[in-house]
């Protein structure tokens, strides 16, 4: 999801790599889920986050559907993210403890949390956003171990292709102006990188060849 922000408003004016240190760590603040509730539908699901919840739930994408998730436009594109439930918006996935029910298999923007990405050159680095935890005095952590994800290089490759084949398609979204090719597109991409189940453990290599004939059958090669 894009955001047209400056980022001296919403960062400590830093960006980080895998190995830097960041105030990030609120694990020590028992009881808070904060970041769990009034999210709206800003936790936009990749196809890894998917892959993972359909695997360690034992659901299909349309069972998901039918409870912990919704489909949105997101920039043109038609993506699921997490729905929130009831008048606090709560993630569906949160406990009445206030825990989190799949945090070992959590969503890559909940791992991310509070920390955001910042694209240019055809990658990206990390960036701490300053007002969108409500716990001020966060510890210090290594940015690698607080994202807390297998194959760490392998997922940021996946995540550059994810997001420059979206930013491709959503420019062309923005130049057709065209709500059936909208809807095509949608299908397309819900069909072939979410509702098609992936081999597991070969998920990368499975979604490097669904992007690739993605890539030729919308011309971007």
């Amino acid at each position: 999801m894009k955001r047209n922000v400056d980022m001296k408003e919403i960062s400590d004016g830093k960006l980080y790599g895998l190995n830097d240190m960041v105030k990030a760590d609120c694990q020590d603040c028992v009881g808070c889920c904060d970041c769990c509730k009034g999210m709206g539908n800003s936790i936009v699901l990749d196809p890894l986050d998917i892959h993972r919840l359909t695997v360690n739930l034992e659901y299909t994408f349309d069972e998901l559907l039918e409870k912990h998730i919704e489909l949105n436009v997101i920039d043109g594109i038609i993506l699921p993210n997490l729905k929130m439930a009831g008048k606090e918006e709560v993630c569906s996935f949160l406990t009445d403890q206030g825990r989190c029910s799949i945090h070992s298999f959590r969503p890559g923007i909940c791992r991310l949390f509070p920390l955001g990405r910042f694209y240019d050159n055809g990658g990206f680095q990390y960036f701490l956003q300053v007002h969108e935890c409500s716990r001020q005095n966060c510890s210090k952590i290594k940015v690698k171990k607080w994202i807390d994800t297998p194959d760490v290089k392998q997922y940021e490759k996946f995540i550059i292709g994810w997001h420059y084949f979206l930013k491709d398609l959503q420019e062309g979204m923005n130049l057709e102006q065209d709500v059936t090719l909208m809807k095509t597109t949608g299908m397309y991409i819900l069909s072939n990188f979410y509702r098609k189940p992936y081999g597991n453990p070969k998920f990368y290599a499975q979604f490097e060849e669904r992007l690739e004939a993605a890539r030729v059958y919308f011309g971007q090669d």
